[in-house]
């Protein structure tokens, strides 16, 4: 069995909304699926992921759609920039570096 990780079009005519899902590549765009892993709104450019169920999907050898591989890469770069952001600078260290 081949499983992707794909959007799923939900939103009515002119409102496009699109849910994360992973998927059996035999089935419909808009079909069955597995499991629902994140929503995507363009409209007002909302991207919720589950990050760690997309990484377990990930390493059991399912492949990502182009535009999903996209918005993933950006979820880990946003990441990056938080856990890089939110490391505080030791107070001994700066008392250090003044002397």
């Amino acid at each position: 069995m081949s499983v992707r990780i794909r959007l799923k079009r939900v939103g009515g005519k002119n409102e496009p909304r699109f849910r994360l899902v992973v998927a059996d590549i035999r089935h419909q765009r808009d079909g069955k699926f597995i499991e629902e892993v994140g929503s995507y709104n363009p409209v007002k450019n909302e991207r919720k992921l589950v990050m760690d169920r997309i990484e377990y999907w990930l390493s059991k050898g399912a492949k990502p759609s182009e535009t999903v591989q996209s918005m993933i890469n950006y979820a880990r770069k946003q990441a990056a920039k938080v856990e890089t952001a939110a490391v505080p600078v030791q107070p001994e260290a700066a008392a250090e570096k003044k002397s």
